[in-house]
């Protein structure tokens, strides 16, 4: 199972790598894929204070995966439109990282939740 700052790390990655890879493909028409890009180097840059278990910067974390999930499901609806196999495998990458780092850092808040119950 993973941990919270290792799925955030994970994430932060294919942040920078896909949204690297799409600005070097599509180059300046396509500023906006720079903002996976900033996204990913805000979260890697979290990464550490979220390993030593600062709250705060792990629920700032999930808020920025949060807004990439909701703003990955546009271009990759543009990608399938236009039929950009590499665009779609970038944004579906970027898409289940980001998921499944939600995912792990939803379940650490319902265990520390429930760990601070039972004392």
């Amino acid at each position: 199972m993973l941990k919270p700052y290792q799925a955030n790390l994970l994430n932060a990655m294919a942040l920078l790598l896909m949204g690297g890879w799409a600005f070097l493909e599509k180059g300046s028409a396509a500023p906006t894929s720079l903002i996976p890009v900033f996204a990913g180097a805000a979260l890697l840059s979290m990464t550490t204070k979220i390993k030593d278990g600062n709250k705060i910067t792990a629920h700032i974390a999930v808020i920025i995966t949060f807004i990439m999930i909701l703003g990955l499901i546009v271009p990759l609806r543009h990608e399938a439109a236009l039929g950009d196999t590499a665009g779609i495998f970038r944004s579906v990458i970027m898409l289940l990282t980001s998921i499944i780092a939600m995912v792990v850092f939803v379940q650490s808040f319902i265990a520390a939740r429930k760990a601070r119950l039972a004392n």
